[in-house]
């Protein structure tokens, strides 16, 4: 009798697990959003949710799950009226087939659900407290951990994909679609970026720096930047700048070269021709101006 060895396919195999949660929120939990070079997945288990995914703003009900493919910015909000319990898994998969997760939202049957209290269980079992801290991403393996239950979190997260993956009708996009998500997170994300410019007009920040602050591109910050504000963030930063040389010049505690080197300046010759195209006079005119209106 021949035998014929049949090496069994795989559509999907996770190859590691960053983070694995349950939270349960307060009803005005705010989370201002991240993105890293792994999948994630965020399912209610309870109540409501917003999410924002680059420039995408969604409302997630109970039952939903929503992905986050590779540097995907995404972020979170509770509605302010029912603390939402979510589950959040994030690893790392390279299989092609994750390619049908990207950009989704699918409503979980009874089976999905089952696989996803399994993974839960298991990690009870298998790791350290707490699960329930979003600012914990390191996951500590328990040294009495049944056998095998590492394997099963893996089995059971595959199963899931799988399933799901069977089930393209259970697809939930359009209509998860939330001006009000988008323009929230929107607005959070634009706090940062303005409170930032702020607290660093000692600095000279750079749109990198300013990108990596809120985890988002330079062609997303610019482009929010300017839908809110109307026009550059650098020149608006210029701006702020000038407008607190402008305090320091009536304070007249200082002169001109101490409150160039306050605002970091290379020169006072940089300051002065900044300050001159900024407000059409140089600082020394302004100076007299503000003495002028004084006397």
């Amino acid at each position: 009798m021949v035998f014929k060895k049949l090496t069994l396919k795989e559509e999907i195999s996770i190859t590691n697990i960053m983070s694995l949660h349950y939270f349960e929120f307060a009803k005005d939990f705010v989370f201002a959003g991240e993105k890293h070079d792994f999948w994630e997945f965020l399912y209610v288990d309870k109540g409501e949710l917003e999410v924002m995914c680059n420039t995408e703003g969604f409302n997630l009900k109970q039952g939903d799950i929503i992905f986050h493919k590779p540097n995907e910015f995404h972020s979170v909000w509770a509605n302010k009226k029912i603390g939402p319990n979510l589950i959040v898994v994030s690893f790392e998969c390279h299989s092609k087939a994750m390619k049908q997760f990207e950009n989704k939202i699918f409503s979980l049957g009874d089976s999905e659900r089952n696989i996803l209290s399994v993974i839960v269980k298991q990690a009870l079992l298998t790791f350290l407290p707490p699960l329930d801290d979003p600012h914990m991403h390191i996951l500590q393996k328990r040294k009495d951990a049944p056998i095998g239950s590492e394997q099963l979190i893996k089995i059971h997260l595959e199963l899931l994909l799988l399933h799901i993956m069977k089930k393209p009708d259970m697809l939930e996009y359009e209509s998860r679609l939330s001006s009000v998500a988008r323009e929230r997170s929107e607005d959070d994300i634009l706090l940062r970026m303005t409170e930032l410019l702020h607290q660093n007009l000692d600095q000279n920040l750079t749109l990198d720096a300013i990108c990596k602050h809120v985890n988002m591109s330079r062609t997303n910050v610019s482009t929010l930047f300017k839908k809110k504000k109307g026009g550059s963030i650098m020149k608006y930063y210029k701006d702020l700048k000038i407008e607190r040389a402008k305090e320091l010049i009536r304070q007249e505690a200082y002169n001109l070269t101490e409150i160039s080197k306050i605002l970091n300046y290379g020169s006072i010759h940089i300051f002065s021709r900044h300050f001159k195209k900024t407000t059409d006079m140089y600082p020394s005119e302004y100076a007299k101006s503000v003495k002028s209106r004084l006397s």
